[in-house]
């Protein structure tokens, strides 16, 4: 089976910039998920200006969809989507299969 890729775009509410707050979280917690490879996470540093309001994204590489679908009920994954549900105003996830 191969693997899966998670990203998650994120548009903070009333434009606060909330990005190293939320790369911090992410960091404490979705490493000690069994089946995450690898996280990523940060602001947009292109040029272009085609992030549509968008200010920040998650990717994190799982070994396989099954991995993924244990981390979206996982405890340590909750910090993280609360952070997000609370701190987001708009939210765009996006899987796909490597």
């Amino acid at each position: 089976m191969s693997g899966t890729t998670h990203v998650v775009l994120v548009q903070w509410r009333d434009g606060a910039d909330r990005a190293d707050a939320a790369d911090a979280v992410v960091r404490q917690h979705l490493p000690l998920i069994e089946g995450v490879e690898s996280v990523r996470s940060g602001r947009s540093v292109s040029t272009e200006g085609l992030e549509d309001g968008f200010d920040w994204m998650l990717v994190v590489r799982f070994r396989d969809r099954a991995a993924l679908e244990a981390y979206l009920p996982h405890p340590e994954h909750q910090p993280v989507a609360t952070f997000i549900g609370d701190a987001g105003a708009r939210v765009v996830v996006f899987d796909i299969d490597d």
